[in-house]
């Protein structure tokens, strides 16, 4: 079955864009089709009303009634374990990997550029040393 994203309280967004780029927050109401209140007490993000479209939807919920305070966003996303899951997530993971590339040297990026070589000739040769191994034996 595939994911469905719906925008609902207590869905955990990611903040894609303005001065909260790059965290987490929780929907806690839903203002109008545009725009929602969000509040993320662990992450530093300000309980706030935001534009949909700088928002990321993620696959994790919490369990809340509409319009809760942030002691009860907080207690739901440490008692759900946000933070640890979203350390975890192979889109964290891509996050962290983009932002190390984006400071490299341009010689970090030719050693990076040369090690891809490197590897790919290496798997190149062995998958030659298999197939020539494979018609002998045939």
């Amino acid at each position: 079955m595939k994911d469905l994203r719906q925008v609902e309280c207590g869905r955990i967004g990611f903040i894609a864009t303005g001065p909260f780029a790059g965290k987490l927050a929780t929907i806690v109401e839903i203002v109008d089709h545009n725009r929602v209140l969000i509040d993320g007490p662990l992450s530093g993000v300000h309980r706030q009303a935001m534009n949909l479209k700088k928002i990321h939807l993620t696959k994790w919920t919490i369990r809340m009634p509409h319009g809760s305070k942030s002691k009860v966003v907080e207690k739901e996303w440490t008692k759900s374990e946000i933070s640890k899951k979203w350390e975890e997530s192979t889109w964290c993971q891509k996050l962290r990997k983009r932002a190390i590339r984006s400071n490299l040297t341009d010689f970090e990026r030719f050693q990076v550029r040369r090690a891809l070589m490197k590897r790919n000739n290496f798997i190149k040769n062995s998958v030659g040393i298999v197939k020539k191994a494979s018609k002998v034996v045939a």
